[in-house]
């Protein structure tokens, strides 16, 4: 065989390569994103010139997929792969250093594998939106079922409000009309100024509560929600930690309800923290919000309790322990300040809150 026909070959080995690729990628869907980088390996293997002394990886943040369990480097040639501008991984292709050096990589190998590591990156940024649109969907699909359950929710408020009322009403006339202290007309009473405190947190939930909108310094409100639970920190034996760097975050609000957040937050946090556990409460401005972030070193939220959280009367407490309204007060307040508010657990321990009010 002349040089010609040798470098035709190699040459059509390469643009087999490039096509294997390019219909493995476009598979990729079926076969999942690691399995499809493996075929991709032993693609770009087979369209080298030593097949048999060639061994590929492709390092990236996620996966390290190699042809070979042990790769050696010092005979190799690379090209990096960029997902959306910004370095990802790289892709080696090594040769048996024993019997080749660098000189024995052909010109058009390098370019083989620069087209590949684009291809590649291209596959990864293809994935990396896919999920975001999955995530952005279910994001979407949570709101909407809040909404309605938010609309639900008002309703029933709504329809309970008058008949409560009346209840209310008549028992304290039926009280001053009884010559003396009666136990049970007490109990109604009680039950009905219960019941109404219920409805209310209700129309919190579904952002039907007036409010009192007005400029006002975040950080002091932080603060002062914090030290009136100092004594509850102290007997639940649990520590709290505040990072605030700016004196003044400003934005517009009801201050009482914005108390009220951070109320129903922090009680959360020290009910799930353990003995000896640490609550942190932080606050930061970016150039439209303010964010609020309450985390704690409790057991956690599963993938189901996460979905469920801001849902009244959806509680992880045990019965008789919470009525599972607190958070869809928060997410009611939030809500009607225009804000969001997100769950999810810390990456060692504990969940974490993260409250987003835009300033104006």
């Amino acid at each position: 065989m002349n040089k010609t026909e040798a470098a035709l070959k190699e040459r059509i080995k390469e643009l087999t390569c490039l096509y294997e690729v390019s219909s493995i990628i476009s598979d990729a869907a079926d076969q999942g994103i690691e399995e499809a980088l493996r075929a991709i390996v032993f693609s770009i293997k087979k369209g080298f010139q030593f097949p048999l002394g060639t061994h590929v990886t492709i390092n990236t943040d996620t996966f390290n997929i190699s042809t070979t369990e042990k790769i050696n480097k010092s005979v190799s040639i690379s090209a990096k792969i960029n997902v959306f501008k910004k370095i990802k991984g790289t892709l080696f292709v090594c040769l048996a250093p024993n019997t080749y050096t660098k000189k024995d990589f052909l010109s058009e190998e390098q370019l083989l594998i620069d087209n590949i590591a684009i291809k590649v990156g291209s596959f990864l940024e293809r994935i990396e939106i896919q999920k975001n649109e999955t995530s952005l969907k279910r994001q979407m699909e949570h709101a909407d079922r809040l909404s309605i359950v938010g609309e639900i929710t008002a309703g029933i408020a709504h329809e309970l409000n008058t008949p409560l009322a009346n209840i209310l009403g008549f028992a304290e006339l039926l009280k001053n009309d009884l010559q003396e202290e009666n136990s049970d007309v007490d109990t109604i009473i009680e039950n009905a100024i219960y019941s109404r405190e219920v409805v209310k947190k209700l129309m919190f939930f579904s952002c039907k509560m007036p409010q009192e909108m007005e400029l006002i310094n975040f950080v002091p409100i932080i603060k002062n929600a914090v030290k009136l639970l100092d004594a509850t920190f102290r007997k639940e034996d649990v520590q709290y930690f505040i990072h605030i760097k700016e004196e003044e975050l400003w934005l517009k609000a009801d201050s009482i309800q914005l108390t009220q957040i951070i109320f129903n937050l922090l009680m959360n946090a020290i009910y799930f923290s353990p003995k000896k556990g640490h609550v942190t409460i932080e606050a930061h401005k970016t150039k439209k919000n303010i964010v609020l972030k309450i985390s704690d070193e409790g057991k956690g939220l599963t993938e189901e309790d996460l979905s469920k959280i801001f849902q009244p009367f959806f509680t992880t407490k045990p019965i008789g322990d919470g009525s599972g309204l607190g958070l869809s007060v928060v997410h009611g307040i939030v809500s009607s300040h225009r804000g969001n508010i997100s769950a999810k657990n810390n990456k060692m321990k504990g969940a974490v809150f993260t409250v987003v009010l835009p300033i104006n």
